[in-house]
């Protein structure tokens, strides 16, 4: 049985270091939540401000990274649970964004929705990457889950 469990940074990040495929630890949060099975830790969500400044509204979530071992339903269970919390700390939205590549199927089934097509190829801003390799050059798309009866923003 997978259970949510709280976690903090530290132990999110050392996670996504040695699972993630594509994308290192993060610099910061605003929460990070755990799943275990069997009391072993198989997945996290490293939840913060939107990296997009324009989308940092106040009352918007992005998840900025979800990994996991594998383990069937722990990627769906984490995202559910990101709203979840988000909504009960008054956040009105959670996005986050995956490679285009990817189906969405973990996002689908935790209710969130595909807006697009969003960036990916290159960063503009003086925060760019310092390493041309640090991020996949791949378009992403962006998903969303809002607060019933809230549209536009």
């Amino acid at each position: 049985m997978l259970t949510l469990t709280p976690i903090n940074l530290k132990t999110a990040n050392a996670f996504v270091q040695q699972y993630h495929r594509h994308h290192k630890p993060t610099r910061g949060h605003k929460f990070s939540i755990g799943v275990s099975y069997n009391g072993a830790l198989v997945g996290v969500a490293i939840c913060g401000r939107p990296v997009a400044r324009r989308l940092d509204d106040g009352y918007t979530l992005e998840v900025n990274r979800l990994c996991t071992d594998g383990t069937p339903n722990a990627c769906s269970i984490l995202y559910a649970a990101a709203y979840r919390a988000a909504r009960a700390m008054g956040y009105n939205k959670v996005i986050t964004y995956i490679l285009d590549t990817e189906n969405g199927s973990s996002l689908k089934a935790a209710g969130y929705t595909c807006e697009g097509r969003a960036g990916g190829l290159e960063w503009n801003g003086a925060k760019a990457p310092k390493q041309a390799d640090q991020y996949p050059r791949q378009m992403k798309t962006r998903w969303v889950k809002k607060k019933e009866g809230l549209h536009g923003s």
